[in-house]
């Protein structure tokens, strides 16, 4: 099949490549020339795991193009995939202008039967005013069918999870686009054995919003417990490991920590409580599960001011930057606020991440340090501050980071080490809730 996907972000550039993959011929349109020019140079814009592969693959076969111009990018297109930015505005709601201004464009552009797909996360009903301005703005008499086909990757696991779905969710309004949509499929169904779910247009809108605030709830509820666990002196590793025995409940998100970031969570819970305010629901549950994250950060700082007393002139070590391993996004990262606390309240910060410096040097304060490997930015250190479970922290050798340091404390945001055996390093340890 001959598919256009429209924004080049996580979303749009992993799928263009993963149906790349499966047989299909992929133009991918962004209007950022910059990086279009950089894919034209068959240089990935973002960090993904297997992703750079893939473009050496079928870019120079031509399976797998990239432009600016969505006129050029739709030439024989069956399915146009939407995969543009929607960013919370002030408010909390997603903000849908870019959503709305491709839909036009794609409108003027029509020829042929054309299933148009919604993919960025957008609220309930978006689908249906999609389906309006390309009525408003169609230049002929094309026939076309509007889908929601919600996205669930993991960054850092975009690639396994598009090519090994546990599910593809698709809502329709005809029996034609259900069908088209299951022949772009269709390799990754066989392969993988995804459930296959066919619904109308708001339910499927409403699973990915629904699925994202639920693990969001999760990671916030247990990050409730890890506080409850500090104050009783219980150990909220086994009580996650209790809890997620139980398989109505599952081990998943039940990490303690200094809570979740990234472009999906935050935005999602937030443009879910509105949602709910505009259909006249106070959806105080998920209000407790954003201020349970918030407050996070803060926890952790105080950890280290617990110890430390003062933060003027402490020296902090960072690793990790990034929301999460294996991706160089910074978007509302957790160490963001974290760094920023420590930075106002006088310490000198040397960070360090694997992959996302160059990202991280353009939100962070211009007074954070940068070092080129996760030991030297321990040298005179008064706390090392772990915010990211990279897998090089985990295999680090703390014997000799503590030789390097000039106060031997380790905040462990992320419950890496284990307590016992840092502490028996000559080490003063805080974990989160243990």
């Amino acid at each position: 099949m001959n598919v256009t996907i429209i924004g080049t972000g996580y979303v749009g550039l992993c799928t263009g490549a993963v149906l790349a993959e499966i047989g299909h011929t992929v133009r991918c349109i962004d209007n950022d020339e910059a990086k279009i020019a950089m894919l034209k140079e068959g240089r990935s814009p973002i960090y993904e795991p297997g992703l750079q592969e893939l473009i050496d693959k079928h870019a120079p076969a031509g399976a797998l193009a990239f432009e600016t111009d969505i006129a050029t990018g739709m030439t024989d297109a069956q399915v146009v995939i939407i995969a543009v930015s929607t960013p919370r505005s002030d408010t909390g709601e997603a903000n849908l202008v870019y959503v709305e201004n491709v839909s036009e464009q794609i409108a003027k552009n029509l020829a042929g039967y054309t299933v148009i797909v919604e993919k960025s996360t957008v609220p309930v009903r978006t689908g249906e005013r999609v389906k309006q301005v390309i009525e408003r703005n169609s230049t002929g008499d094309h026939p076309f069918d509007v889908v929601s086909n919600p996205e669930f990757l993991r960054e850092g696991h975009a690639i396994t999870d598009t090519m090994k779905a546990d599910r593809i969710v698709v809502g329709v309004e005809s029996e034609r686009a259900a069908q088209v949509m299951r022949e772009l499929y269709a390799p990754i169904l066989e392969e993988s054995g995804a459930a296959w779910i066919v619904t109308d247009i708001p339910t499927a809108e409403t699973i990915k919003h629904a699925s994202n605030s639920f693990l969001a709830m999760k990671i916030s509820y247990i990050n409730a417990i890890a506080n409850i666990c500090e104050r009783c002196g219980a150990d909220v590793r086994k009580v996650a490991e209790g809890m997620g025995l139980d398989n109505r409940i599952g081990p998943g998100f039940l990490d303690a920590g200094v809570g979740y970031g990234g472009s999906c969570f935050p935005k999602d819970v937030d443009a879910f409580i509105h949602i709910a305010g505009e259909l006249g629901y106070d959806f105080k549950l998920l209000e407790a599960v954003r201020e349970i994250n918030e407050a996070q950060r803060g926890l952790f700082v105080a950890k280290i001011k617990d110890v430390l007393w003062n933060l003027e002139g402490k020296r902090i070590a960072v690793w990790g930057l990034t929301y999460k391993p294996n991706t160089d996004d910074m978007r509302n990262a957790p160490s963001i606020g974290i760094i920023e606390e420590l930075v106002a309240g006088g310490a000198q910060v040397i960070a360090y991440d694997p992959k996302g410096m160059d990202k991280a040097k353009q939100v962070l304060p211009e007074a954070v340090e940068y070092a080129a490997d996760a030991m030297s930015a321990l040298d005179g250190a008064d706390c090392l501050a772990l915010v990211t479970e990279w897998d090089e922290f985990v295999t680090a050798d703390l014997a000799k980071a503590k030789e390097r340091m000039h106060f031997p404390l380790i905040a462990d945001g992320r419950n890496l080490f284990e307590k016992s055996e840092v502490e028996a390093l000559g080490f003063t340890y805080r974990g989160v809730g243990v």
